[in-house]
């Protein structure tokens, strides 16, 4: 079982960066794979981007590649999402989620977060 939190949205102006924690509980954090996903209005959720277990394995989105970068503490049971570059089209609520064996596809992960909100600015 894994409780997640996530903190650090906002409002930011375009070309501005933020950067997004998810804190999590339970003792078996470190066999998860961590992902976050973004929902915009009127739109289905999209994947962002997933990183392993151990860190080594990273994707992203293609619309986010060279923008964001994905990264986990394993020892603090927190994984981060570091944003630059921000566009409008990136204005969405973020969630973090967590899957055993996870990838882009959200009906992989089993474990969500309550999301938080990401506004850019043009």
């Amino acid at each position: 079982q894994v409780q997640l939190v996530e903190s650090g949205g906002g409002l930011v102006q375009a070309g501005g960066s933020l950067r997004l924690s998810c804190a999590a509980s339970g003792r078996t954090f470190g066999s998860y794979v961590m992902g976050w996903f973004r929902q915009a209005p009127g739109k289905e959720r999209e994947f962002v981007a997933y990183i392993s277990w151990s860190g080594g394995i990273t994707r992203y989105a293609d619309s986010v590649k060279g923008r964001f970068t994905i990264s986990r503490n394993n020892a603090a049971n927190t994984v981060s999402l570091q944003m630059n570059s921000l566009k409008p089209e990136d204005t969405a609520v973020y969630y973090c989620a967590a899957a055993g064996a996870g990838g882009s596809n959200p009906n992989q992960y089993g474990y969500w977060g309550q999301g938080t909100q990401v506004t850019v600015s043009s």
